[in-house]
């Protein structure tokens, strides 16, 4: 429970330094989450309905498998033991996690191709996982802590 806790706080810091990024680089938001929702439901043969709705439903679900990636990487990234590094080590390896998590599954679903990526394009996927892995390990540490010890 601790490590989906971590992971959804993890989620909110990736979120928001990508917001901010987006909002001092004045640079448009990424489409690959509603084209990740696309081609799940594709693959799912899961239909969104008319075009006008099916729109809505891609931008709403989107950002959910993103959350849904983030919750499940930090419920399985606690079961490796990361916990037990040192906090730059574990925030670093759980950020690492996330991204493989997240970049494997859109790679995996032909929305995107990291092989293709400028240098600018992995420093805006990087940065953000790493504020996930820092949010979520001290989340953990922060959880941790509130336990009664015997």
């Amino acid at each position: 429970m601790d490590g989906a806790i971590a992971g959804a706080v993890g989620s909110v810091a990736l979120n928001v330094v990508t917001y901010l990024d987006m909002a001092l680089r004045a640079r448009p938001a990424s489409n690959t989450p509603e084209e990740s929702a696309q081609r799940l439901a594709e693959m799912l043969h899961v239909g969104l309905g008319p075009e006008d709705r099916a729109a809505n439903r891609r931008s709403g679900l989107g950002p959910l498998l993103g959350y849904a990636t983030g919750v499940l990487s930090g419920a399985a990234l606690t079961l490796t033991g990361l916990r037990r590094l040192p906090g730059p080590v574990a925030a670093g390896l759980f950020g690492a996690g996330a991204m493989l998590a997240s970049d494997g599954t859109l790679t995996a679903l032909g929305v995107t191709d990291p092989r293709r990526w400028s240098r600018t394009d992995w420093l805006t996927d990087i940065v953000p996982h790493l504020a996930y892995g820092v949010a979520a390990v001290v989340t953990l540490g922060q959880l941790g802590r509130g336990r009664c010890r015997r």
